[in-house]
Order: structure tokens, then sequence, then C-alpha cells
């Protein structure tokens, strides 16, 4: 039987072993019927991001394995269906390649954080706005609903760079010492 707490754990872990799947569906066939297959795959997939960290809140369970695939687990699967839809040729490279280097950035500032003993960067309100733009926004294009994907995409650009923005502003006491 599995424990309460093992449940988010076992959710990011299944978002992780979804995502090849993704890959390969969504990269099958050019046909429409395919990509919706991969939208309702994408979503059963986010919806795991959702519930995971719903129980890990509502059970007070936080386990080193989360801390660590859980926002992971998010990132692989919002970059790699990102480079799906640039492959399908559903959305501007240029705007791909600023989410995913975004998404890298504040990873990568939320190692400096902890290797620094900083605060643990925690998902502000601007950052849980790009997510679910971003993964509208995916699920839009798949179905190729494009003109509200694209809308979707442009307000999730938007928050990508805002967001980022607010988390570098936040810990900029790591870089004072950088152009002295």
């Amino acid at each position: 039987m599995i424990k309460n707490e093992n449940i988010p754990n076992l959710l990011t872990l299944i978002r992780i072993l979804i995502i090849p799947f993704f890959l390969f569906v969504s990269s099958f066939s050019n046909a429409i019927g395919w990509h919706v297959f991969a939208a309702i795959i994408f979503a059963v997939a986010s919806l795991t991001d959702y519930l995971d960290g719903y129980l890990a809140r509502k059970w007070h369970v936080v386990t080193n394995f989360g801390k660590f695939a859980d926002p992971l687990a998010d990132k692989m699967l919002v970059m790699s269906a990102f480079i799906v839809l640039v492959g399908l040729d559903l959305a501007p490279s240029w705007v791909s390649a600023v989410i995913i280097c975004r998404e890298l950035a504040v990873t990568g500032l939320r190692l400096l954080l902890v290797e620094t003993g900083g605060e643990v960067l925690a998902a502000a309100m601007l950052g849980k706005i790009k997510t679910v733009t971003q993964m509208l926004s995916i699920i839009f294009l798949l179905c190729h609903w494009t003109f509200l994907g694209t809308v979707f995409l442009y307000v999730a650009l938007f928050f990508t760079i805002y967001s980022g923005y607010d988390y570098f502003k936040g810990a900029r006491f790591l870089f004072k010492d950088t152009f002295k």
C-alpha cells in the first residue's frame, strides 16, 4: 500500500515517465488527431503537476526527491513541448528559445541560492501564471486552435520574461560584486 507521503512523489515520477510517450505521440504523424491526443497526454501530465503540489501542501509532505524532481519534471515537460511545437511549426522558434532560456536561467538561480545558503526560491504568483499560460498555450496549439493558442503563447511569453525578471530582482544580492 502506498503511503500518503509518497503519492506526490509518485505523481512527479509519473509526469517524468509520460514525457517520452508524449514526445512519441506528438511526432508520430502530422495528423491533427495525433496532435490532439498529444495535447490530452500533455494535459494529464500538467494535471499531475498541480495535483502533486496540492497534495504535498495538504499533507505537509516535503521530501528531497520532491524538491529535486518536481521542478525538474515541470521543466522537462514544458521544454519538451515547446521543442515539439517548433518542430510541428506551431510556435516560433524564438519564442520557444526565450521560454527555454528563462527556465534554465531560473533553475540555475535556484541552484545558486541553495549553494550559497540562500533561501529556496519558491514559485511566486507570477511564476504560477507563467506556468498556467504556458501549459494552456501548448494544449491549444497542439489542438490546432491557432488563434487562442497564439494569444496564450504571447501572454505566456510576457509572464515568462516578467517572472524571470522578478526572480532575478529578488536574488540580485547574489550578483552585487559582479561589476565592481
